[in-house]
Protein backbone atom coordinates (compact mmCIF):
# COMPACT_ATOMS: atom_id res chain seq x y z
CA UNK A 1 0.00 0.00 0.00
CA UNK A 2 1.08 3.36 -1.17
CA UNK A 3 1.87 6.46 1.31
CA UNK A 4 -1.29 8.85 0.86
CA UNK A 5 0.98 11.41 -1.00
CA UNK A 6 1.19 9.34 -3.81
CA UNK A 7 -2.48 8.91 -5.01
CA UNK A 8 -3.75 10.89 -7.70
CA UNK A 9 -6.70 13.70 -7.62
CA UNK A 10 -9.32 11.48 -5.86
CA UNK A 11 -11.95 10.54 -7.87
CA UNK A 12 -14.77 13.01 -6.25
CA UNK A 13 -12.83 16.03 -6.77
CA UNK A 14 -14.45 14.93 -10.58
CA UNK A 15 -17.92 15.05 -9.73
CA UNK A 16 -20.09 17.64 -11.85
CA UNK A 17 -23.17 16.94 -10.27
CA UNK A 18 -25.66 19.61 -11.68
CA UNK A 19 -28.36 19.71 -8.87
CA UNK A 20 -30.93 17.51 -11.10
CA UNK A 21 -30.39 16.80 -14.82
CA UNK A 22 -32.88 16.39 -17.73
CA UNK A 23 -33.46 12.80 -17.39
CA UNK A 24 -33.34 12.53 -13.44
CA UNK A 25 -35.22 15.74 -13.53
CA UNK A 26 -38.04 14.23 -15.69
CA UNK A 27 -38.35 11.00 -13.74
CA UNK A 28 -37.59 11.54 -10.26
CA UNK A 29 -38.69 15.05 -10.10
CA UNK A 30 -41.53 14.81 -11.42
CA UNK A 31 -42.56 11.14 -10.12
CA UNK A 32 -43.85 9.83 -13.53
CA UNK A 33 -45.81 6.44 -12.13
CA UNK A 34 -45.10 4.50 -15.06
CA UNK A 35 -41.24 4.07 -14.29
CA UNK A 36 -41.62 2.69 -10.38
CA UNK A 37 -40.69 -1.00 -10.22
CA UNK A 38 -42.51 -3.17 -8.22
CA UNK A 39 -40.73 -5.32 -5.25
CA UNK A 40 -41.67 -8.95 -7.29
CA UNK A 41 -40.91 -7.22 -10.92
CA UNK A 42 -37.25 -6.46 -9.80
CA UNK A 43 -35.22 -9.73 -9.87
CA UNK A 44 -34.18 -11.79 -13.10
CA UNK A 45 -32.88 -15.77 -12.99
CA UNK A 46 -29.50 -15.54 -11.54
CA UNK A 47 -27.15 -16.95 -12.80
CA UNK A 48 -24.44 -16.64 -10.52
CA UNK A 49 -23.90 -20.53 -9.96
CA UNK A 50 -22.97 -21.09 -13.52
CA UNK A 51 -21.78 -17.82 -15.00
CA UNK A 52 -18.71 -16.99 -12.47
CA UNK A 53 -18.43 -12.94 -14.00
CA UNK A 54 -20.02 -10.08 -13.18
CA UNK A 55 -20.11 -6.40 -14.23
CA UNK A 56 -18.99 -3.67 -11.41
CA UNK A 57 -19.26 -0.25 -12.51
CA UNK A 58 -17.82 2.43 -10.78
CA UNK A 59 -16.23 5.76 -10.54
CA UNK A 60 -12.44 6.73 -11.68
CA UNK A 61 -9.72 6.63 -9.06
CA UNK A 62 -11.71 4.95 -6.90
CA UNK A 63 -10.03 1.27 -6.18
CA UNK A 64 -6.19 0.34 -5.51
CA UNK A 65 -4.22 -0.44 -7.72
CA UNK A 66 -0.58 -2.09 -8.04
CA UNK A 67 2.39 0.37 -8.27
CA UNK A 68 4.28 -1.92 -10.82
CA UNK A 69 1.06 -2.53 -12.92
CA UNK A 70 -1.61 -0.33 -12.82
CA UNK A 71 -4.06 -2.19 -14.73
CA UNK A 72 -3.75 -4.46 -11.36
CA UNK A 73 -6.40 -4.03 -8.56
CA UNK A 74 -5.07 -5.95 -5.38
CA UNK A 75 -8.25 -5.92 -3.59
CA UNK A 76 -10.15 -7.41 -6.88
CA UNK A 77 -7.62 -9.56 -7.79
CA UNK A 78 -8.16 -11.62 -4.61
CA UNK A 79 -11.58 -11.80 -4.89
CA UNK A 80 -11.23 -13.49 -8.05
CA UNK A 81 -8.46 -15.59 -6.86
CA UNK A 82 -10.66 -16.36 -3.58
CA UNK A 83 -13.99 -17.33 -5.34
CA UNK A 84 -13.30 -18.03 -9.10
CA UNK A 85 -15.78 -15.38 -10.08
CA UNK A 86 -14.20 -12.65 -12.72
CA UNK A 87 -14.97 -9.18 -12.41
CA UNK A 88 -15.47 -6.53 -15.51
CA UNK A 89 -14.38 -3.66 -13.52
CA UNK A 90 -15.61 -0.42 -15.37
CA UNK A 91 -14.68 3.21 -14.54
CA UNK A 92 -17.20 4.62 -16.58
CA UNK A 93 -19.23 6.81 -13.87
CA UNK A 94 -18.06 10.51 -14.15
CA UNK A 95 -21.26 11.97 -13.00
CA UNK A 96 -24.33 10.90 -10.93
CA UNK A 97 -27.21 12.59 -13.62
CA UNK A 98 -25.10 11.14 -16.74
CA UNK A 99 -24.73 7.72 -15.18
CA UNK A 100 -28.88 7.85 -14.71
CA UNK A 101 -29.52 8.86 -17.90
CA UNK A 102 -27.00 6.32 -19.74
CA UNK A 103 -29.09 3.18 -17.76
CA UNK A 104 -32.60 4.90 -16.93
CA UNK A 105 -33.92 3.95 -20.41
CA UNK A 106 -33.27 0.36 -19.66
CA UNK A 107 -34.55 -0.02 -16.04
CA UNK A 108 -38.04 2.31 -16.83
CA UNK A 109 -38.51 -0.22 -19.45
CA UNK A 110 -37.85 -3.40 -17.25
CA UNK A 111 -34.62 -4.25 -19.09
CA UNK A 112 -31.44 -5.21 -17.97
CA UNK A 113 -28.70 -2.40 -17.63
CA UNK A 114 -25.83 -4.83 -17.86
CA UNK A 115 -24.29 -3.85 -15.09
CA UNK A 116 -25.03 -6.27 -11.71
CA UNK A 117 -22.64 -3.74 -9.19
CA UNK A 118 -23.30 0.24 -9.77
CA UNK A 119 -21.59 2.87 -7.43
CA UNK A 120 -23.41 6.39 -6.96
CA UNK A 121 -23.85 9.12 -4.83
CA UNK A 122 -26.48 8.53 -1.73
CA UNK A 123 -28.89 11.78 -2.78
CA UNK A 124 -28.91 9.73 -6.17
CA UNK A 125 -29.17 6.17 -4.35
CA UNK A 126 -31.98 7.88 -3.44
CA UNK A 127 -33.76 8.48 -6.50
CA UNK A 128 -33.00 4.66 -7.80
CA UNK A 129 -34.64 3.04 -4.33
CA UNK A 130 -37.70 5.54 -4.81
CA UNK A 131 -38.28 4.33 -8.50
CA UNK A 132 -37.64 0.59 -7.39
CA UNK A 133 -34.67 0.06 -9.45
CA UNK A 134 -32.52 -1.49 -7.16
CA UNK A 135 -32.95 -4.97 -5.68
CA UNK A 136 -32.86 -5.47 -2.08
CA UNK A 137 -29.83 -7.37 -0.79
CA UNK A 138 -29.62 -10.50 1.25
CA UNK A 139 -27.72 -9.87 4.28
CA UNK A 140 -27.27 -13.12 4.94
CA UNK A 141 -24.72 -13.79 2.50
CA UNK A 142 -23.30 -10.69 3.71
CA UNK A 143 -21.83 -11.60 7.06
CA UNK A 144 -19.20 -8.48 6.68
CA UNK A 145 -21.64 -5.86 5.82
CA UNK A 146 -23.60 -6.75 8.82
CA UNK A 147 -20.86 -6.95 11.37
CA UNK A 148 -18.87 -4.27 10.29
CA UNK A 149 -21.16 -1.60 8.64
CA UNK A 150 -20.74 1.85 10.19
CA UNK A 151 -23.13 2.00 12.70
CA UNK A 152 -23.72 5.92 11.73
CA UNK A 153 -23.95 4.69 8.26
CA UNK A 154 -26.07 2.40 9.25
CA UNK A 155 -29.95 3.83 8.14
CA UNK A 156 -30.24 6.67 6.12
CA UNK A 157 -33.51 8.16 5.56
CA UNK A 158 -33.55 6.91 2.01
CA UNK A 159 -32.82 3.61 3.20
CA UNK A 160 -33.81 2.58 6.85
CA UNK A 161 -31.69 -0.41 7.33
CA UNK A 162 -29.84 -0.20 4.22
CA UNK A 163 -31.37 -2.92 2.79
CA UNK A 164 -30.53 -1.97 -0.70
CA UNK A 165 -27.27 0.07 -0.97
CA UNK A 166 -24.11 -0.69 0.96
CA UNK A 167 -21.80 2.05 1.80
CA UNK A 168 -18.10 2.25 -0.68
CA UNK A 169 -16.93 4.81 0.30
CA UNK A 170 -17.81 7.87 3.01
CA UNK A 171 -16.71 11.42 2.95
CA UNK A 172 -17.11 14.80 4.42
CA UNK A 173 -18.43 17.98 3.35
CA UNK A 174 -16.56 20.96 5.35
CA UNK A 175 -14.33 23.86 5.21
CA UNK A 176 -11.13 24.11 3.79
CA UNK A 177 -8.61 26.78 4.23
CA UNK A 178 -5.28 27.97 3.76
CA UNK A 179 -3.45 28.49 7.31
CA UNK A 180 -0.24 30.58 6.38
CA UNK A 181 -1.67 32.81 3.96
CA UNK A 182 -5.21 33.64 6.08
CA UNK A 183 -2.97 33.87 9.57
CA UNK A 184 -5.73 32.57 11.82
CA UNK A 185 -7.51 29.57 12.47
CA UNK A 186 -11.19 29.15 10.83
CA UNK A 187 -13.30 27.27 13.30
CA UNK A 188 -17.17 28.09 12.14
CA UNK A 189 -18.96 28.09 9.03
CA UNK A 190 -19.36 32.05 9.95
CA UNK A 191 -15.56 32.83 9.73
CA UNK A 192 -16.02 32.61 6.01
CA UNK A 193 -17.63 35.97 6.08
CA UNK A 194 -15.20 38.15 8.06
CA UNK A 195 -13.84 40.98 5.89
CA UNK A 196 -10.56 39.86 4.80
CA UNK A 197 -11.88 37.01 3.25
CA UNK A 198 -14.13 39.22 0.92
CA UNK A 199 -14.21 37.90 -2.86
CA UNK A 200 -11.65 35.02 -1.54
CA UNK A 201 -14.43 32.03 -0.54
CA UNK A 202 -16.03 29.73 -3.06
CA UNK A 203 -18.82 27.63 -2.28
CA UNK A 204 -19.47 23.92 -4.21
CA UNK A 205 -21.94 24.85 -7.42
CA UNK A 206 -23.80 21.26 -6.87
CA UNK A 207 -27.23 21.34 -5.22
CA UNK A 208 -26.81 18.23 -3.02
CA UNK A 209 -22.81 18.63 -1.98
CA UNK A 210 -23.94 22.48 -0.76
CA UNK A 211 -26.76 22.75 0.81
CA UNK A 212 -26.16 21.14 3.84
CA UNK A 213 -23.20 22.56 5.80
CA UNK A 214 -24.34 25.85 4.90
CA UNK A 215 -27.87 24.64 7.07
CA UNK A 216 -25.90 23.88 9.51
CA UNK A 217 -24.69 26.80 10.09
CA UNK A 218 -27.64 28.29 11.00
CA UNK A 219 -28.24 25.70 13.61
CA UNK A 220 -30.59 23.05 11.59
CA UNK A 221 -30.75 19.70 12.08
CA UNK A 222 -30.23 18.21 8.47
CA UNK A 223 -31.56 14.83 9.36
CA UNK A 224 -34.65 16.93 9.46
CA UNK A 225 -34.49 20.07 7.78
CA UNK A 226 -37.56 21.63 6.12
CA UNK A 227 -38.94 24.22 2.95
CA UNK A 228 -38.02 27.73 4.95
CA UNK A 229 -34.66 26.16 6.23
CA UNK A 230 -34.24 25.96 2.26
CA UNK A 231 -34.89 29.06 1.24
CA UNK A 232 -33.50 30.72 4.39
CA UNK A 233 -29.89 29.14 3.67
CA UNK A 234 -30.30 30.31 -0.07
CA UNK A 235 -31.31 33.95 1.20
CA UNK A 236 -28.15 34.16 2.57
CA UNK A 237 -26.54 32.91 0.07
CA UNK A 238 -27.67 34.87 -2.31
CA UNK A 239 -26.89 38.21 -0.56
CA UNK A 240 -23.08 37.12 -0.23
CA UNK A 241 -23.23 36.85 -4.24
CA UNK A 242 -24.79 40.45 -4.62
CA UNK A 243 -22.18 41.92 -2.26
CA UNK A 244 -19.26 39.95 -3.75
CA UNK A 245 -18.42 38.14 -0.88
CA UNK A 246 -18.46 34.56 -2.61
CA UNK A 247 -16.07 34.83 -5.68
CA UNK A 248 -17.58 32.33 -7.27
CA UNK A 249 -19.07 28.34 -7.31
CA UNK A 250 -17.13 25.30 -7.94
CA UNK A 251 -16.72 21.80 -9.07
CA UNK A 252 -13.47 20.28 -8.58
CA UNK A 253 -11.62 23.54 -9.97
CA UNK A 254 -11.36 24.09 -6.17
CA UNK A 255 -8.60 22.77 -5.71
CA UNK A 256 -6.58 24.56 -7.73
CA UNK A 257 -7.61 27.75 -6.53
CA UNK A 258 -6.84 27.04 -3.25
CA UNK A 259 -3.18 25.82 -3.88
CA UNK A 260 -2.59 29.01 -6.01
CA UNK A 261 -3.97 31.16 -3.45
CA UNK A 262 -6.83 32.39 -5.72
CA UNK A 263 -9.07 31.82 -2.54
CA UNK A 264 -8.27 31.39 1.12
CA UNK A 265 -10.85 29.12 2.33
CA UNK A 266 -13.93 27.20 0.33
CA UNK A 267 -16.57 24.50 0.80
CA UNK A 268 -14.57 21.11 0.57
CA UNK A 269 -14.19 17.62 0.49
CA UNK A 270 -12.10 15.62 3.42
CA UNK A 271 -10.71 13.64 1.04
CA UNK A 272 -9.26 16.14 -1.65
CA UNK A 273 -8.03 18.26 1.00
CA UNK A 274 -5.94 14.81 2.71
CA UNK A 275 -4.03 14.95 -0.84
CA UNK A 276 -3.43 18.84 -1.09
CA UNK A 277 -1.82 18.67 2.69
CA UNK A 278 0.98 16.24 0.97
CA UNK A 279 2.49 19.23 -1.07
CA UNK A 280 1.57 21.92 1.24
CA UNK A 281 0.66 21.44 4.99
CA UNK A 282 -0.08 24.57 5.39
CA UNK A 283 -3.93 23.86 3.96
CA UNK A 284 -6.27 22.59 6.23
CA UNK A 285 -9.68 20.88 6.75
CA UNK A 286 -12.38 21.57 9.19
CA UNK A 287 -15.25 20.03 10.26
CA UNK A 288 -17.12 23.35 11.71
CA UNK A 289 -18.39 24.10 15.26
CA UNK A 290 -21.78 23.96 14.37
CA UNK A 291 -20.85 20.39 12.13
CA UNK A 292 -21.25 19.19 8.70
CA UNK A 293 -22.71 16.26 6.41
CA UNK A 294 -20.89 13.01 6.58
CA UNK A 295 -22.21 11.65 2.97
CA UNK A 296 -21.13 8.26 1.25
CA UNK A 297 -21.26 6.93 -2.35
CA UNK A 298 -22.98 3.34 -2.21
CA UNK A 299 -23.39 -0.12 -3.74
CA UNK A 300 -26.26 -1.25 -5.30
CA UNK A 301 -27.58 -3.76 -7.23
CA UNK A 302 -30.16 -2.46 -10.12
CA UNK A 303 -33.06 -4.69 -11.03
CA UNK A 304 -32.64 -7.68 -13.76
CA UNK A 305 -28.81 -7.96 -12.58
CA UNK A 306 -27.88 -12.01 -13.91
CA UNK A 307 -25.19 -11.78 -10.96
CA UNK A 308 -27.00 -10.99 -8.14
CA UNK A 309 -25.40 -13.71 -5.63
CA UNK A 310 -21.58 -13.00 -6.97
CA UNK A 311 -22.33 -9.25 -6.56
CA UNK A 312 -23.50 -9.96 -3.04
CA UNK A 313 -20.00 -11.57 -2.19
CA UNK A 314 -18.02 -8.90 -3.74
CA UNK A 315 -19.56 -5.92 -1.90
CA UNK A 316 -19.12 -8.37 1.40
CA UNK A 317 -15.74 -8.80 0.67
CA UNK A 318 -15.03 -5.43 0.83
CA UNK A 319 -16.14 -5.67 4.00
CA UNK A 320 -13.82 -7.67 5.28
CA UNK A 321 -11.08 -4.96 7.68
CA UNK A 322 -8.17 -5.98 5.95
CA UNK A 323 -9.12 -5.62 2.76
CA UNK A 324 -11.42 -2.28 3.80
CA UNK A 325 -7.94 -1.30 5.22
CA UNK A 326 -6.34 -1.81 2.09
CA UNK A 327 -8.95 -0.03 -0.03
CA UNK A 328 -9.05 2.99 2.55
CA UNK A 329 -5.20 3.01 2.25
CA UNK A 330 -5.55 4.16 -1.45
CA UNK A 331 -8.72 6.26 -1.81
CA UNK A 332 -7.86 8.47 1.38
CA UNK A 333 -11.64 8.38 2.12
CA UNK A 334 -13.68 8.20 5.82
CA UNK A 335 -13.36 4.41 5.76
CA UNK A 336 -17.31 2.65 6.50
CA UNK A 337 -15.02 0.05 8.48
CA UNK A 338 -14.14 1.22 11.27
CA UNK A 339 -12.19 -2.02 11.95
CA UNK A 340 -9.99 -1.45 9.25
CA UNK A 341 -8.56 1.18 11.63
CA UNK A 342 -6.67 -1.33 13.96
CA UNK A 343 -5.54 -3.20 10.54
CA UNK A 344 -3.85 -0.16 9.64
CA UNK A 345 -2.62 0.65 13.09
CA UNK A 346 -0.54 -2.84 12.67
CA UNK A 347 1.01 -1.94 9.34
CA UNK A 348 4.97 -2.05 9.17
CA UNK A 349 5.39 0.87 7.08
CA UNK A 350 4.95 3.96 9.36
CA UNK A 351 3.24 6.41 6.73
CA UNK A 352 0.59 3.68 6.39
CA UNK A 353 0.24 3.52 10.20
CA UNK A 354 -0.06 6.64 10.37
CA UNK A 355 -3.28 6.79 8.58
CA UNK A 356 -5.06 4.69 11.30
CA UNK A 357 -4.75 8.43 13.34
CA UNK A 358 -6.45 10.55 10.39
CA UNK A 359 -9.87 11.44 11.84
CA UNK A 360 -10.25 12.54 8.29
CA UNK A 361 -10.21 8.53 7.56
CA UNK A 362 -11.48 7.37 10.80
CA UNK A 363 -12.96 9.95 12.57
CA UNK A 364 -12.82 10.00 16.19
CA UNK A 365 -15.42 10.35 18.87
CA UNK A 366 -15.37 14.32 18.83
CA UNK A 367 -15.52 14.71 15.76
CA UNK A 368 -18.47 12.49 14.86
CA UNK A 369 -20.50 14.55 17.61
CA UNK A 370 -20.58 16.93 14.68
CA UNK A 371 -21.06 14.50 11.62
CA UNK A 372 -24.70 13.64 10.49
CA UNK A 373 -25.88 12.29 7.47
CA UNK A 374 -28.41 14.48 5.67
CA UNK A 375 -31.93 13.82 4.60
CA UNK A 376 -32.14 13.87 0.79
CA UNK A 377 -34.13 15.99 -1.45
CA UNK A 378 -37.41 14.38 -2.13
CA UNK A 379 -38.74 14.23 -5.88
CA UNK A 380 -41.25 16.52 -4.92
CA UNK A 381 -38.73 19.00 -3.86
CA UNK A 382 -36.13 19.10 -5.99
CA UNK A 383 -37.65 21.02 -8.91
CA UNK A 384 -38.19 23.57 -7.19
CA UNK A 385 -34.98 23.66 -5.07
CA UNK A 386 -32.60 23.26 -8.19
CA UNK A 387 -34.41 25.96 -9.90
CA UNK A 388 -33.72 28.51 -6.67
CA UNK A 389 -30.15 27.28 -6.34
CA UNK A 390 -28.88 27.25 -9.65
CA UNK A 391 -30.38 30.96 -10.25
CA UNK A 392 -27.85 31.72 -7.53
CA UNK A 393 -24.87 29.51 -8.89
CA UNK A 394 -25.41 30.72 -12.55
CA UNK A 395 -26.59 27.27 -13.96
Amino acid sequence: MPPAQTVPLSRRSLLRTLGGGTVAGALAGCGVPAAYVAPEDRAAADLSAREKRLTFANWPLYIDTDDADESRRPTLDAFERRTGISVDYVEEINDNDEFFGKISPALMNHQPTGRDLVVVSDWMCARFVRLGWVQEMDRASQPNVTEYLDPQLRSPAFDPGRLYTVPWQCGITGIAYHRRRLGRDIRQVSDLWAEDLKGRVTLLSGLDEAFALLMQADGVDITRWTAGDFHTMCDQVEARVEDGHIRRFTGNDYIKDLSDGDVLACQAYSGDVIQLQADDPDIRFVVPEEGAELWSESLMIPNLARHKTSAERLVDHYYDPEVAAELAAWVNYVCPVPAARDVLASAKDKETAALAEDPLIFPDTTMRRRLAVARDITSEERREFAQRWNGIVGL
